[in-house]
């Protein structure tokens, strides 16, 4: 039935054709929500009383204004980057009720194509990544008491994730049971990093801590260990999301452009993210665990799969040692070499060559515990690296973005093993300008022949089904799309 070819009359929606054409329901996980301001903060007043609030709106203020409150010299002096603006579509008021409106939603879902959807509030990067330690608490608790109560009643069709803050492991725990425990919550979005002040530089000068930093993803080289995180995750069942915004790095600080900021800064720090949980080991100690990155693609997933068997294969311990040890350097014959091709301008320096590396002193002396780059992943095949990353990297992916085939490439990818690239639409932000158009935009890979039916269900059901079903065997329980998840599960089995 995915093979249909779609024919739209006047007033039909080709997003609910698709739909009326499958036995199988689609899946959103990445629909975002506009969260009514005063009502936030009548929220965040109840966490944190009055004196929030205010700090709360002055950092808000501020976070809106700084560009436009600059002169171009001042924004010259200060690299001061372009930030977004006009990023919600506004050209539908229909949709953009929709967006805040959790009655609405749930009404409209099944008539633009979607059975279910996973809601991320709006606000969600912005107050987890607050600097100020107890705003940031507040603000996050009273976002995630918003989320479970304003949408609980909807949860048939659609449930909100918990917004889950990093700066330490335990800040991360507490906010997860609570969110879990407490609220009932069953998905969550976590940061993709944290900004860490450079000591060796901020120590001296305080007042250049907001640039003197240091990028901590959790994995490898972090300041903290995140494992006890990790391991309640597990616990609790439930699979971290990932927003990892990378605009404001120095190649995305542009004064002028916005665009130029945002093209590609989800996939460049999504893909930092993956590496550093993965050289950290993390996928090799939590082996259930699944992470899935938001909005950034999956062209940088389907560069990175390839990109780390290569450099495994030519720089495991025993390729090392094999093939660029400087001890197996044969001295006499390079000497006896360079007299017999070297003409006057080299033979002169011919006691300074040294090791013939280039260098006059010798090369790098690694010793054994620094030569491994593996070494947290105990990896003896290059296969391992497919269990410890297809199996546990997801990737959400916007329905009209092109890349999407390349998760499907099996010709292209090691051991012809696909992705586990799922519909995250982006709805309610501006690279979705028409919401009822999602899921037809997907199907039109489909109809080009760029993606297979098989491939396209796996994209808009089964693998976000697993995603959060294979961690919480209950986490569709209760909903529209209950009893065909236990059938997809059970077939697995």
């Amino acid at each position: 039935s995915a093979k249909m070819s779609i024919v739209v009359k006047e007033g039909q929606n080709r997003s609910a054709l698709v739909r009326d054409g499958l036995d199988f329901p689609i899946i959103d996980t990445d629909f975002h929500t506009i969260e009514i301001e005063p009502l936030f903060l009548d929220y965040l007043h109840q966490v944190g009383g009055p004196e929030i609030v205010e700090r709360y709106k002055e950092v808000r203020k501020a976070a809106r204004t700084a560009w436009y409150n600059q002169t171009w010299e001042e924004r010259r002096a200060n690299r001061t980057a372009r930030p977004p603006w006009w990023t919600i579509p506004t050209h539908d008021t229909l949709d953009l009720a929709t967006f805040a409106l959790p009655k609405l939603l749930h009404q409209r879902l099944e008539e633009i194509g979607t059975d279910f959807a996973v809601l991320y509030p709006n606000l969600s990067l912005f107050v987890a990544s607050l600097e100020d330690d107890e705003l940031r608490r507040a603000a996050v608790r009273a976002l995630n008491i918003y989320s479970a109560e304003v949408y609980g009643a909807y949860s048939d069709r659609m449930t909100p994730i918990a917004v889950i803050p990093l700066h330490t492991p335990e800040e991360g725990i507490e906010e997860l049971e609570y969110a879990v425990n407490t609220l009932g919550l069953k998905a969550i979005l976590i940061v993709g990093y944290v900004r860490r002040p450079i000591p060796s530089i901020v120590d001296k000068y305080p007042e250049l801590a907001r640039e003197a930093y240091w990028l901590d993803f959790f994995g490898i080289d972090s300041q903290y260990d995140y494992d006890p995180f990790w391991e309640k995750c597990v616990e609790l069942k439930v699979t971290p999301t990932l927003h990892t915004a990378g605009m404001g790095w120095t190649s995305r600080r542009s004064i002028s452009n916005y665009t130029f900021n945002h093209i590609g800064h989800f996939a460049s720090a999504s893909e930092a993210l993956a590496k550093s949980l993965f050289f950290g080991g993390v996928t090799r100690r939590f082996p259930t665990l699944k992470f899935a990155f938001i909005e950034g693609g999956v062209s940088w997933g389907a560069s990175l799969y390839p990109d780390l068997v290569w450099h495994w294969e030519r720089r495991n311990t025993e390729s090392l040692h094999k093939l660029y040890n400087p001890g197996n350097i044969d001295h006499k014959l390079l000497r006896e070499l360079y007299e017999q091709y070297g003409d006057e301008s080299i033979t002169r320096h011919i006691d300074q060559i040294g090791n013939g590396l280039g260098v006059i002193s010798n090369h790098q002396q690694e010793s054994e515990d620094t030569l491994d780059d593996w070494s947290a992943l105990n990896i003896t095949r290059a296969e391992d690296i497919r269990d410890l990353f297809v199996n546990n990297f997801y990737f959400g992916i916007e329905g009209d973005d092109p890349t999407i085939a390349s998760a499907f490439n099996r010709k292209e990818l090691p051991f012809a093993e696909p992705l586990k690239a799922f519909l995250a639409s982006d709805a309610g932000h501006w690279d979705v300008p028409v919401i009822s158009e999602v899921v037809a935009d997907v199907h039109s890979l489909v109809e080009q022949g760029r993606l297979s039916p098989e491939d396209f269900k796996s994209f808009v059901f089964a693998n976000p089904a697993k995603l959060y079903a294979d961690s919480n065997p209950d986490f569709f329980k209760g909903t529209v799309v209950e009893k065909d998840v236990e059938k997809l599960l059970n077939r697995g089995k």
